[in-house]
């Protein structure tokens, strides 16, 4: 839907989503990242659930890991074991966390520390040797399966300070405290067909008590299909498209889902009841970034002993080095000098470290010069600000924030309204509330939003254009400051809700290493 035939109090919404200034999800984005790929978060979604039956939970997925080859083997993909993987929520609009879930991976060779071992030799001189594979047989999900490791993982919850709050245990409905991950898709022999692997997953979804929270959530963690749509050969190509399919909306011919959609990721998502990440206060809207972390300090060994992972030592303070709220923020809109000091950065510290690539974006002027349509003219950019820092009034800017910079710090981050109710995923509109669909993006996101387009046709001035010569969005500019009008961009990917399954956990199972001949 063209942004010129929405309705000023849709566009005041949209207005939300200018944190993305940017064309697609985070995947090896700042120069450090590039080297430490099991700590890269790709993605993060936070929206009110909309599986049939869920009314009242709030999902979160977490991405890692991108850009898997399905057959990577003979390692494949598990994450690391001396990082904090971490969701972090804040529920009172002063952009420090609230609540932070943790996730600690494990990782364990079996048969005592052997893996798997075949009797290699004659008889009476047989010698049992350790197998470079992940398995030797099919795998189902049984307590026999023969796998070379396991990967399992510990949760945590945090109220207050990540590190000094009340950190407590998460532990399975049905009791204990380590769940397990299932094996990465190595194949069809090895795990079955789409179907097959999706029941063996299936199994791997455990219901969580959470400690101060009365009802149950869900978890699962494994490897997933890379959810997000886009192109990035094309888009770091210089945008290596025809400008006909960048301005135009008609014109348009679309990518389908892009080039990672032939990869796969590791997604870490929970869902939780709502009433258990919102304030006490009766604030709606709460905020949502993810973070990795590794120890300060890393020891490396010449002389590695059997086992996983024995070629170092980790130790010191957890240092963070993935930050993530809206999409490829950080790949597109920081400059390449800060992608490393953003990932290592805090919200609350925002305006003073990165304001600059909001109030004075690069993105518009780079789209100027590669195809000629015209970047606004209004400097700063105060509806970037207000969209980018702050959230929208009366849809999920957090009451306490007046305006910009006031009754709150200006921070980055995926804020949602708990308050305004799930779409079923039948009656989503990719384009979230700009075609009146309130309860997506920028109001959070799902898997089926088209954040992409959204985003580019706000950096562009949609609401320069829409906001009238009276400034009805208060967003600081008029049309006159937007000479390309920001309408009708696009980037060719397309998306929709029921592109992905429409239960937790939502993503789609993964592809597969290998297919039966």
């Amino acid at each position: 839907m063209p942004l010129k035939k929405i309705s000023l109090a849709v566009l005041a919404v949209l207005a939300a989503s200018a944190a993305g200034v940017s064309l697609a999800s985070s995947h090896r984005e700042a120069p450090f990242i590039t080297t430490q790929p099991k700590v890269d978060g790709s993605d993060f979604y936070l929206f009110n659930s909309y599986e049939p039956g869920r009314a009242g939970f709030v999902t979160m997925i977490a991405n890692y890991l991108p850009l898997q080859d399905a057959y990577g083997g003979p390692n494949y993909f598990s994450l690391d074991s001396n990082a904090l993987y971490e969701i972090h929520i804040d529920n009172n609009g002063d952009a420090a966390e609230d609540i932070t879930f943790q996730f600690r991976f494990k990782n364990t060779l079996n048969n005592g520390g052997n893996g798997i071992t075949l009797d290699i030799g004659p008889d009476g001189a047989r010698k049992k040797v350790a197998i470079p594979l992940r398995n030797a047989g099919g795998i189902s999900g049984a307590a026999g399966d023969p796998l070379a490791y396991r990967e399992e993982y510990e949760m945590f919850i945090v109220r207050g300070d990540r590190r000094t709050g009340k950190r407590e245990q998460i532990t399975m409905a049905g009791g204990g405290t380590t769940f397990t991950k299932p094996i990465d898709y190595i194949g069809e022999k090895s795990l079955g067909n789409a179907a097959a692997y999706d029941a063996y997953a299936g199994k791997y979804v455990y219901g969580i008590n959470i400690p101060g929270c009365s009802t149950p959530g869900k978890v699962f963690v494994g490897q997933r299909q890379d959810p997000f749509p886009v192109s990035l050969g094309t888009i770091f190509d210089l945008v290596n498209a025809p400008a006909a399919v960048i301005t135009s909306e008609s014109n348009a011919a679309a990518f389908g889902a892009g080039q990672i959609a032939n990869k796969n990721v590791t997604s870490l998502a929970v869902e939780v009841p709502t009433n258990c990440l919102t304030a006490a206060s009766g604030e709606k809207v709460i905020g949502g970034w993810t973070t990795a972390s590794l120890r300060q300090a890393r020891l490396l060994n010449g002389k590695p002993d059997s086992g996983l992972q024995t070629s170092e030592k980790a130790g010191g303070a957890w240092t963070q080095v993935s930050r993530l709220g809206m999409p490829l923020v950080n790949e597109v809109v920081i400059g390449l000098k800060d992608k490393d000091k953003f990932n290592a950065s805090k919200p609350k510290d925002d305006a003073a470290n990165f304001a600059d690539y909001v109030t004075h974006p690069t993105l518009p002027a780079l789209v100027e010069t590669l195809f000629g349509a015209k970047a606004p003219t209004n400097f700063p950019r105060t509806d970037l600000m207000t969209a980018f820092l702050t959230g929208l009034p009366t849809v999920n800017r957090p009451g306490n924030v007046t305006g910009l910079g006031a009754g709150g710090p200006l921070a980055e981050m995926l804020r949602l309204n708990t308050g305004i109710a799930a779409t079923a995923a039948a009656a989503q509109n990719s384009l979230g509330v700009v075609a009146g669909d309130a309860a997506g993006f920028p109001n959070g996101r799902r898997l089926g939003d088209d954040v992409v387009d959204v985003s580019l046709r706000v950096a562009m001035g949609a609401l320069c254009t829409v906001t009238g010569a009276t400034d009805t969005l208060k967003v600081g500019c008029k049309p006159g400051d937007a000479p390309a009008g920001g309408v009708a961009f696009v980037d060719g990917s397309r998306t929709k809700a029921t592109d992905y399954r429409t239960a937790f956990p939502y993503v789609n199972p993964p592809l597969p290493g290998a297919k039966n001949f």
